[in-house]
C-alpha cells in the first residue's frame, strides 16, 4: 500500500518552514502563502496510526474546499486555490491557540465526561438526566487548547480570556462565527439527510482581520448522524448511525487501544485499510451529495510536487 502519502519532504521556492501536524503538512512560502498538503495519515485518540489510508487526503481536502466556498459569506477564509486534489494553498495567518468545538448532541467525549457524573463542560452547565446522543436545547461551544504533542485539553471561555490566550473582543467574534458556521453547516447537512452533531473550527489573524483556517465540516473534524430514524433509535436506546471516523475509534477500542501510555496501536491489515478508504469515499459522497472521482495515485508524491510548483510559478509570475 505505497500509493498513499504519509510523509513529504519537499523544498519549494521561497519556502521558509514546514509544520507537520497529525494529518496535514503545511509549507510556509515567504510568510505570504501556506501550502497545505492533506496527507493520508489517520489519527485517533490524538495518536497518528502507523499506516496511511488511500484517497483519505483527497476526501478531506475536497470536502473542506466545498464548505469553505459555501461559508465565505459568513467569515473570510484562508483558501486561495486547490492546485491538486490533496492540496490547498491559502493566505498565511497567525493561528489562535484554541480550537472552537461546537456540539448539538451529547456524544463522543462529551458523553464520556457526562457518564463520569460531570455536569459542566468547558464552563457550560449540562442538565441532569440526558441520554447519549440526545440533542442539547441549543448547540454548546466547548473549546480546547491546541496541543503540539499529546492530548488537547478542554478550557472555558473565562480561562481563555484570563490566561490572555485570545483577547476578549476577538474571542466574542470567534464564538459568533462558530455559531453561524455551525448553523449553516447544519442546514447543508439537513439537505443531505444528515445531522451535524459536532465539529471544530480553527481561526487565525492576518493583520487586524480574522480568517477561518484549516479544514471545515470534514469527517475528521466533524461527526454526522443520519437524520432518518434518529428519533426512533433514540427512543429505543439504540446506537445512532454515524458518518464520522468514530468507526475507526471503535475498532481501536475493540482491539484494546485508546491511545493510553504504554499501549501499542494494533496491526492494521490491508483489508481494514481498504475498508477505511471505502468508508471515507462513502462519507464524501453522503456529505457533498456528489460522486467521488478517484485521482491517479500511481505516482502521487510526484503529482503533488509538480502541481504545487506549477501553481507557485504562476502565482508569482
Amino acid at each position: 500500500m505505497n500509493n498513499s502519502i504519509t510523509k513529504t519532504n519537499f523544498n519549494f521556492p521561497g519556502q521558509k518552514s514546514v509544520y507537520i501536524g497529525k494529518v496535514r503538512n503545511v509549507y510556509n512560502i515567504k510568510d505570504e502563502l501556506l501550502v497545505m498538503i492533506t496527507t493520508d495519515r489517520i489519527s485517533a485518540f490524538d495518536i497518528v496510526l502507523p499506516r496511511g489510508i488511500p484517497y483519505k487526503g483527497q476526501v478531506l481536502n475536497q470536502i473542506a474546499a466545498i464548505f469553505l466556498d459555501a461559508t465565505q459569506h459568513i467569515v473570510p477564509n484562508w483558501k486561495i486555490a486547490v492546485p491538486d486534489p490533496m492540496v490547498m494553498v491559502g493566505r498565511y495567518c497567525d493561528p489562535f491557540p484554541i480550537e472552537m468545538i461546537i456540539r448539538s448532541c451529547l456524544t463522543g467525549s462529551s458523553w464520556r465526561t457526562y457518564k463520569k457524573g460531570i455536569r459542566k463542560i468547558c464552563g457550560v452547565p449540562i442538565p441532569d438526566g440526558m441520554k447519549e446522543h440526545e440533542k442539547f436545547p441549543e448547540p454548546i461551544i466547548t473549546p480546547t487548547t491546541k496541543a503540539q504533542e499529546g492530548h488537547d485539553e478542554d478550557i472555558s471561555r473565562s480561562e481563555i480570556i484570563k490566561q490572555g490566550l485570545i483577547p476578549e473582543n476577538d474571542y466574542v467574534l470567534l464564538e459568533k462565527y462558530t455559531s453561524e458556521l455551525f448553523r449553516r453547516g447544519s442546514e447543508i447537512a439537513a439537505e443531505k439527510g444528515l445531522i451535524l452533531v459536532d465539529t471544530k473550527y480553527e481561526f487565525g489573524k492576518s493583520g487586524d482581520k480574522i480568517y477561518l483556517i484549516d479544514e471545515i465540516h470534514t469527517p475528521d473534524s466533524s461527526r454526522y448522524f443520519y437524520k432518518d430514524g434518529y428519533e426512533e433509535r433514540q427512543a429505543k436506546g439504540e446506537p445512532q448511525k454515524q458518518l464520522s471516523k468514530e468507526f475507526v475509534r471503535e475498532w481501536l477500542i475493540d482491539h484494546g487501544f485508546q491511545g493510553k501510555e504504554g499501549q501499542q496501536a494494533p496491526n492494521m491489515t490491508d483489508d481494514f485499510i481498504n475498508s477505511v478508504s471505502d468508508r471515507y469515499i462513502e462519507l464524501y459522497e453522503n456529505i457533498t451529495g456528489e460522486p467521488f472521482e478517484k485521482s491517479d495515485i500511481s505516482s502521487v508524491l510526484d503529482r503533488v510536487e509538480y502541481n504545487i510548483i506549477e501553481f507557485l510559478k504562476q502565482y508569482h509570475s
